[in-house]
């Protein structure tokens, strides 16, 4: 059996999380989603989404990436909530059979306005 190969990041809010003030934590939402959809643009960002009610409210979304997982490093480093301690990206390589998932070019939220607005 064959395999496709992809690259995946759960992000993860750490215990030592920074609190911070309302107003700049949907700052930094908005930042991290445009982050995001520029990946997407970019065609490094597959598939993305926030987990809603899990068991462990840590993780708090997961992406599939088009590229390698030292790429993906590089990538979410970068990533504005990252960066400020909010989430910490955990990289994975993923197998599945080939052929067995397929993604379709959809636009990616820039900010937390445009996912509400549901268009």
């Amino acid at each position: 059996m064959r395999f496709d190969q992809h690259t995946v990041v759960l992000l993860v809010r750490p215990d030592d999380a920074p609190d911070l003030p309302q107003d700049a934590l949907d700052r930094l939402q908005d930042a991290h989603l445009a982050h995001q959809a520029g990946l997407a643009e970019q065609g490094a960002v597959l598939a993305a989404g926030p987990f809603l009610g899990g068991d462990d409210e840590r993780i708090r979304g997961l992406v599939v990436l088009s590229v390698d997982p030292q790429m993906a490093r590089e990538l979410y480093a970068n990533d504005p909530a990252v960066r400020a301690g909010r989430l910490r990206a955990q990289v994975l390589s993923w197998m599945v059979p080939e052929g067995n998932l397929r993604f379709e070019q959809v636009p990616v939220p820039r900010s937390m306005l445009e996912a509400a607005a549901g268009d």
